[in-house]
């Protein structure tokens, strides 16, 4: 490894100082593994936890309440992720990481003692706000250490982590439950979470940071009191209370007030939590309107795809997970593949357009199919999607982090996955109703009277369930959640469209680090900026000399 000169001040690269520590190049390995570890973490919690819900309640009670034990982890874990990223940006990536790490395991450690469901759902929400800092620090600190043009060899391994997640939470969860009990759910967090906090201790070194500027705590409030009324609207829209509802207009109201506050505090902010200025990059625009989008899809695909697999295709919910195997397999190695073509070329811009373009395939596929649809061409659909998400899901972010400055790492990164993670509220909710009220319509035409008690709980309903219903009862059933997936996905292609069409406005910004000279900035404004003036600008960390050896 060539010899840098790099100020005697700053900070130690990965390798720690120069002469005492191990190679750079398994230093890089070993931070990256941890990180792979920290967010299987986060992916995987809830996952696990849907699969032990009937047995907490069993043991528990509070029925009533079963809900909250989801919402509580969803709304800490989504209004505290800009948050995390700003205190990263202001006090070092490190420490809010580790912190984010151990508020995580201490929420497991107690979700795993609650005694009541009122326990378990504040140990839940606390377990959520560390959850916020976890995929928010893995993005940044990759963001420190690797230039992006070098970052999309890691694609391929952050789709296989979201995969091994998906595919696997239900069967771990399941397992676990049976053997160990439900409390071990939230303890198998800490043997893992110990493992990556350790090594992320020892062996990952960034730049220290202490800003003089006090956190903006009225724009954080504002965000957080938006944020979570835009997830109780979506969660409790349709379902706990009529759209039209009282309570789902002032949550509206509020959400709608709220973030107009938020958005004047931060133009007067010293240090705001979520500076607009980021914005004026066209390519970060366009990756956070891409990421709710591909958040909108995916995971409403995630959602009714097992259901249709179980209710018109007679699958097992047991291997739920492995359902999605045919789209997250696709996935992972068509992000893989993007990766391995961004690092060696430098282009990226084909893979948002043809990402967008097979999503709407995709999902047109997809809403084709009805009762009589072999699991054999739903494969093949599904695999459409999962190649478009595949081009979609990490190029999201690799441009976004390449169109902010260095010391807005935290905030650009925390700002995309919000938006991803506000998407999925929006898919699963909207995307939902659509389902729900085909599946009502449709019953009312073809059972009357007969599948009112069916429609009611039409998302408990699997194989074994279905076989024990009348005959004409199942069948009006399966062309009703048929009738409801078809709806469901055709809205899903067309709000698709939006995704491809912006697509093609993304400008091909040279990756920093793709070769001698850094590119220049990008032509918008502040938010596009080379790597030398970022390490430069005040409060900014200088990347980690890690390219030559990752």
């Amino acid at each position: 490894m060539a010899e840098t000169k790099e100020p005697k001040e700053q900070a130690e690269g990965p390798a720690g100082p120069a002469g005492k520590a191990e190679p750079p190049q398994r230093s890089v390995r070993v931070v990256m593994l941890a990180l792979m570890v920290t967010m299987l973490l986060a992916m995987l919690d809830n996952m696990i936890v849907g699969t032990a819900m009937p047995t907490i309640v069993g043991e528990l009670g509070g029925l009533e309440h079963l809900s909250w034990v989801v919402t509580a982890y969803t709304l800490a874990t989504a209004a505290s992720t800009p948050i995390w990223g700003k205190i990263g940006d202001m006090y070092g990536r490190k420490g809010a990481f580790m912190t984010s790490i151990v508020i995580f395991l201490v929420g497991s450690a107690t979700s795993g003692m609650a005694q009541d469901m009122g326990q378990l759902i504040g140990f839940r929400a606390l377990q959520g706000l560390g959850a916020g800092g976890l995929m928010v620090g893995v993005m940044a600190i990759i963001g420190d250490l690797v230039p992006p043009r070098e970052r999309g060899k890691y694609q391929g391994m952050m789709a296989g982590v979201m995969a091994l997640a998906m595919i696997g939470g239900p069967l771990v969860g399941g397992t676990i439950t049976d053997h160990w009990g439900w409390r071990w759910s939230f303890y198998i967090n800490l043997p893992l979470g110990v493992v990556a906090l350790l090594a992320v201790s020892a062996v990952l070194h960034l730049p220290k940071k202490r800003s003089k500027v006090r956190i903006d705590y009225l724009g954080a409030a504002l965000l957080t009191v938006g944020i979570t009324s835009i997830v109780l609207v979506t969660t409790w829209g349709g379902t706990e209370y009529a759209w039209d509802s009282a309570v789902i207009m002032e949550l509206i109201g509020i959400g709608v007030a709220s973030l107009i506050g938020f958005l004047f505090v931060q133009t007067k902010a010293a240090e705001p939590v979520m500076p607009l200025h980021i914005f004026k990059s066209r390519n970060f625009t366009l990756m956070s309107v891409i990421g709710f989008i591909t958040g909108f899809v995916m995971f409403g695909a995630v959602l009714f795809l097992p259901l249709y697999q179980q209710s018109v295709q007679g699958a097992s919910a047991t291997n739920s997970g492995l359902l999605l195997l045919p789209m997250l397999g696709a996935m992972m190695v068509v992000s893989l593949i993007a990766g391995r073509v961004t690092t060696n070329t430098g282009r990226y811009k084909v893979f948002p357009i043809v990402g967008g373009a097979l999503m709407v395939v995709g999902l047109f596929l997809l809403a084709q199919m009805d009762t009589d649809t072999s699991r054999v061409t739903s494969g093949l659909y599904m695999a459409v999607l999962g190649a478009g998400m595949g081009c979609l899901m990490q190029i999201t972010m690799l441009v976004a982090q390449n169109s902010v400055e260095m010391k807005d790492m935290g905030v650009g990164s925390s700002s995309t996955t919000l938006f991803r993670t506000l998407g999925s509220s929006f898919g699963v909710a909207i995307m939902g109703a659509l389902f729900n009220n085909r599946v009502n319509d449709v019953m009312e035409e073809r059972a009357g009277s007969l599948g009112g008690n069916v429609t009611e709980k039409s998302a408990q309903l699997d194989a074994a369930s279905l076989a024990k219903l009348p005959e004409a009862v199942r069948d009006a059933y399966q062309h009703a959640v048929s009738s409801g997936t078809h709806s469901a996905f055709l809205l899903g292609s067309a709000i698709g469209v939006v995704a491809l069409v912006a697509a093609f406005f993304v400008k091909e910004v040279p990756l920093r680090g793709a070769g001698p000279k850094d590119s220049g900035p990008e032509d918008s404004g502040p938010g596009g900026a080379v790597e030398g003036a970022a390490g430069d600008a005040a409060g900014a960390a200088p990347r980690a000399t890690v390219a030559e050896v990752v």
